[in-house]
């Protein structure tokens, strides 16, 4: 056991199997109290099964560790401050939150379901929400705290899962809105974007569907060997730790890249180019971004989805 983490107390959603369960093992290895929280649900989040929160709080107490089983589901606002209040009923205090859950419905933009929709946003978008809000209010009155929000490189653009990729850039977005409010109260946010094989990530209908894209041309070979290949959870666990601990109480509204062998930051969206109409007002005319737009703003820009050429009869 390590000392880390000693006297602190977390919560860690969807930490029933995959990298949530990996990070609350990691955490509590280093001393922390941890809330296990997993309604059981399947993959798209259908079915119940409390069993995985209880192996994980199993794996934990044989090792020596703390930490105690949730049910609840993170897409109700007041479910999500009684997980909270628990943490705090169970440990004294709550010291991190790392926003694990998620559920997949894969569908192409033209045949998502209002339910697809609804779902995915639900669970990672708004329960990441629901955990911070409840979480920053004993956070800030501690004057201490630490948030990890699960992202994913889907936030920069995906295929077959719009909703996701909402999802995940809103959880980016939100963890900085929340870095910038809550720092001053010695609170920091910060996400991670793993790439880790799990039951979310190398099932056969993933398999399949990654099959399809490299044989249509939306992937290249390289991308496909690599996601084929892909190494399991347990390399993403350090990151946390280190995110959560004392030595990283000057890291904040940061985004990471993390897997196997490498850990990467994503640069910080900022303006790169401009162009500047000084005259009548300052209003552009269309003729003007026609000429202008492609040949400065636009200089080497290469569109990642361009319109296939009508086939020959």
């Amino acid at each position: 056991m390590g000392e880390r983490l000693k006297g602190r107390a977390a919560v860690v959603t969807g930490a029933g199997g995959g990298i949530g369960r990996e990070i609350s093992l990691a955490l509590a290895a280093e001393g922390a109290g941890v809330v296990i929280v997993d309604p059981g649900v399947a993959r798209d989040g259908s079915g119940t099964d409390l069993a995985p929160a209880d192996h994980v709080v199993s794996e934990i107490k044989a090792k020596g560790g703390k930490a105690v089983a949730n049910y609840s589901s993170v897409t109700d606002f007041k479910v999500a401050e009684e997980i909270i209040k628990s943490c705090v009923e169970n440990f004294g205090r709550v010291d991190i939150v790392v926003n694990c859950a998620g559920v997949l419905r894969e569908r192409m933009i033209w045949n998502m379901t209002e339910e697809d929709w609804d779902l995915v946003i639900a669970v990672h978008l708004k329960g990441t929400f629901n955990l911070c809000r409840h979480a920053c209010v004993k956070m800030r009155e501690q004057g201490f705290g630490r948030i990890v929000n699960l992202t994913s490189d889907a936030w920069r653009g995906t295929v077959g899962q719009c909703n996701y990729g909402a999802a995940k850039g809103g959880i980016v977005s939100l963890t900085r809105a929340i870095a910038r409010e809550m720092g001053r109260y010695g609170v920091t946010a910060n996400c991670i974007a793993p790439i880790a094989a799990t039951r979310m990530t190398m099932t056969e209908q993933v398999k399949a569907g990654m099959t399809k894209r490299l044989e249509s041309g939306l992937i290249t070979r390289a991308f496909y060997d690599s996601f084929m290949a892909m190494p399991g959870p347990e390399y993403v666990p350090p990151m946390v730790v280190y995110l959560v601990s004392e030595a990283a109480a000057n890291i904040n509204g940061r985004v990471f890249h993390v897997e196997k062998g490498r850990i990467a930051i994503y640069c910080e969206p900022v303006e790169t180019l401009a162009i500047y109409k000084s005259v009548e007002n300052g209003m552009f005319r269309v003729e003007e971004l026609e000429e202008f737009v492609p040949k400065t703003l636009l200089t080497g820009y290469i569109n990642p989805a361009p319109a296939e050429q009508p086939k020959a009869k």
